[in-house]
C-alpha cells in the first residue's frame, strides 16, 4: 500500500490564501478607488459633524 489507508485528506481552499496570492495581476485602479472611497468617507463625516454643530448652535439660541 502506498499512501494513507483512507485516502488523502483535502483541506477546503482558504480565502485568505487566495487574497494574499501574488499570482494575481496588480490593479493600480483598485488603490485609486479605495483612496477615493476613503476621501469620500472623511468628507461626508466632516459634513455631518458640521451640520450637527449648526443644529446645536441653532438650538442653543432658542
Amino acid at each position: 500500500m502506498d499512501g494513507p489507508p483512507y485516502g488523502r485528506r483535502q483541506r477546503p481552499p482558504n480565502p485568505a490564501d487566495e487574497a494574499l496570492s501574488s499570482n494575481r495581476p496588480f490593479d493600480p485602479n483598485l488603490i485609486k478607488e479605495l483612496a477615493m472611497a476613503d476621501l469620500a468617507f472623511v468628507v461626508t463625516t466632516i459634513a455631518v459633524f458640521a451640520l450637527v454643530a449648526l443644529v446645536a448652535k441653532g438650538v442653543t439660541k432658542l
